[in-house]
């Protein structure tokens, strides 16, 4: 079972990509799927979480996700208001949306055990794209793009499914930039 765990902040998307990822794993992948969020206080810009599960194996486990495999960070800001990298495990991998790179994070004692910490500029890209800094959709394709989850052909699919159609377009593109990025790396 491969468990991801989103941090973000209230009305920045991290359920919505907790929840595409798990609709491209089941629906387009055949794998079982949670997602589901957790709120504290319920306002806008509030640190949240959002957990996805995936499993080639019934997923029967229905708590918080505690260990996991990736940690996807929205917003770089969060990391001085909660532990982000709390749970991550030895191979994990972390994603962090901020325009510093991974050298700068590495120096950072709270960073410099983590063997597999991947940094993009994801407001950058929907700035460009989507016309707004809304990074979840370009999280959840550098999300794929590191950890090989589910085809980026999925997510796209799955963009189709949940999405509005006046906004499928500019969020597929988005998230494969990102997954291209990654790909690259």
């Amino acid at each position: 079972m491969i468990e991801v765990r989103w941090h973000g902040r209230g009305g920045n998307g991290a359920f919505t990509a907790a929840r595409l990822l798990g609709h491209a794993a089941s629906i387009y992948e055949g794998k079982a799927a949670q997602a589901f969020p957790s709120f504290g206080p319920e306002r806008r810009g509030a640190p949240v979480l959002g957990f996805t599960r995936v499993s080639d194996l019934q997923i029967t486990d229905h708590s918080q996700v505690y260990d996991c495999d990736c940690v996807i960070v929205l917003d770089e800001t969060l990391c001085d208001a909660v532990d982000t990298t709390a749970g991550l495990k030895d191979e994990g991998i972390y994603v962090i949306n901020t325009s510093r790179d991974r050298e700068d994070f590495m120096k950072d004692p709270r960073f410099d055990k983590i063997k597999n910490l991947v940094t993009i500029d994801a407001t950058d890209i929907a700035l460009r794209i989507l016309g707004a800094p809304i990074v979840n959709t370009v999280l959840l394709g550098a999300a794929v793009g590191a950890t090989g989850i589910v085809s980026i052909d999925s997510v796209d699919k799955a963009i189709d499914d949940i999405m509005r159609k006046s906004l499928r377009e500019k969020n597929k593109a988005a998230a494969r930039e990102a997954f291209d990025m990654l790909q690259a790396l």
